[in-house]
């Protein structure tokens, strides 16, 4: 065995109990915000965003649950100091076997080949990225002070778990874009942590939906017969003298029962649509492949649930006793218009499906990094800064496809047959209502973006912790 260069010799390599102690007190009063001699989640969260160290919510929980060894809910210089000890000699062995030079030091060639010992493709691009937020003084090496000082907080010492500690604040997705699913650990999926996860984001839909389901109708109203109305307003209170308050929710109980086979016909379309691109190598997707896939998966899951969006937008404009629900509904349409009916307006949804997908996600990536690269010592941006970030990409992607999907309502409200095409019907708005006439309805749909947004973190947070919902 080669003896390490003396020179980078790790720290933990050459410091002394003393040096090791005093080196603890130091953080350990740093952590301790209040100072009152101990450390909890609030001091530990405050502490680690003050210090620019990487910072998650529930690593945090992790780490003072590991290191609370009288489980008093905060954690004691005693108890702090066994468990970082502790932690630290688990990272140095996995430090030691990725320096495989044995130089006292990381570079990109070591991290790319650790990772492929372990059946994961990185690329030199990723790794260099991931040496960049460990690397405090621009060598373009990690020493082992780096290393600790960066994983410290996280709670597992393993290579696999810490690649996906990096990865998933590199990919992270939110916002509207339901074309790109979650990606699950492979302990997520054995553990059924995967099916919970579905369960909040299923509810999360459902009562976000339900809140801004009257602005949604509104919508469709505007899409469909805009041109009978000065206005906004003038259309909304047709709406509700037509109908009543309860009016503004028609169509919304099946927009809220397609969430369910939609999400779980997407789950599954995209975890074929991975094993497909990846074929026989074990390695993880990159960002656009896995915009392949989830395109591949909105494909599949919106071809098979499509009569419920017809049925929602025939619900929606419905009169008062024209429908006596949904069952009612699908009959009259089936026995007057035929099968066929359940499928007016497929193709702008399939078209609409990759503009909208592919300019929501290039832009949230590229906001994202954008706010990385200026903040390169948070390892996840902040939660408002992520909402922001899928707020302004949802509403770019839908600009985008929106006249796509305004053609496919017309086309789902038509009775008539022969007006069934796609490219004469966008030749009609244009003539006759202009280029605004493909973005009636935009304003509301603007308007429902931000409430849907936060109203559905809101209620997924809070059913992914009654549910023991850990995020990865």
């Amino acid at each position: 065995m080669n003896v390490p260069n003396s020179h980078h010799l790790p720290h933990y390599f050459q410091e002394l109990p003393s040096e090791r102690e005093e080196r603890l007190e130091k953080l350990f009063k740093q952590l301790d915000v209040d100072g009152d001699g101990r450390i909890n989640f609030e001091d530990l969260s405050e502490a680690l965003q003050q210090m620019g160290l990487p910072y998650a919510p529930d690593s945090v929980e992790k780490f003072i649950e590991k290191s609370d060894l009288a489980k008093s809910g905060n954690v004691d210089f005693a108890e702090f100091a066994h468990y970082v000890m502790e932690h630290e000699k688990q990272l140095l062995l996995v430090f030691k076997s990725l320096d495989e030079n044995s130089d006292g030091s990381i570079d990109t060639s070591e991290i790319v080949n650790a990772f492929k010992k372990l059946g994961i493709y990185m690329s030199y691009d990723d790794a260099f990225k991931l040496l960049q937020r460990m690397d405090k003084d621009g060598s373009l090496t990690i020493t082992f002070d780096e290393w600790r000082d960066y994983l410290l907080f996280h709670p597992s010492s393993e290579l696999a778990d810490i690649f996906k500690y990096w990865r998933h604040a590199t990919f992270l997705d939110i916002g509207e874009d339901t074309l790109v699913p979650d990606d699950f650990t492979e302990q997520e999926m054995r553990t059924g942590m995967w099916w919970r996860h579905l369960v909040a984001g299923g509810l999360a839909g459902a009562v976000s939906r339900t809140s801004t389901a009257p602005l949604d109708r509104l919508k469709v109203f505007l899409q469909v017969r805009g041109g009978e109305f000065t206005s906004v307003q003038a259309c909304f209170m047709h709406m509700l003298r037509e109908g009543g308050i309860r009016s503004l929710w028609r169509g919304n109980g099946i927009n809220v029962l397609k969430i369910a086979p939609e999400s779980a016909l997407k789950f599954m379309a995209y975890e074929q649509a991975k094993r497909i691109i990846r074929g026989n190598n074990e390695r993880e997707l990159g960002v656009y492949e896995r915009f392949l896939a989830g395109s591949m998966a909105g494909g599949i899951s919106q071809t098979l649930i499509y009569p419920m969006e017809v049925l929602k937008t025939r619900l929606a404009l419905g009169k008062t006793g024209q429908y006596y629900g949904l069952w009612d509904a699908a009959k009259k349409l089936y026995y007057k218009e035929g099968l066929g009916c359940f499928y007016r307006g497929y193709l702008p949804n399939l078209l609409g499906i990759l503009p909208y997908a592919g300019i929501d996600l290039a832009i949230y990536e590229t906001l994202k990094n954008i706010y990385i690269s200026h903040h390169p010592r948070e390892e996840y941006p902040g939660i408002f800064v992520l909402l922001g970030c899928g707020t302004i990409s949802s509403s770019c992607g839908q600009i985008a496809s929106y006249p796509l999907a305004l053609v496919r309502t017309r086309l789902q409200a038509q009775e008539n047959k022969k007006e069934n095409s796609m490219i004469g019907l966008f030749r009609s708005i244009l003539h006759r209502e202009g280029v605004m006439g493909l973005y009636r309805g935009l304003t509301p749909n603007f308007m429902k973006v931000a409430p849907a947004v936060s109203i559905s973190y809101v209620v997924y947070e809070h059913t992914r912790r009654t549910l023991g919902v850990t995020m990865t």
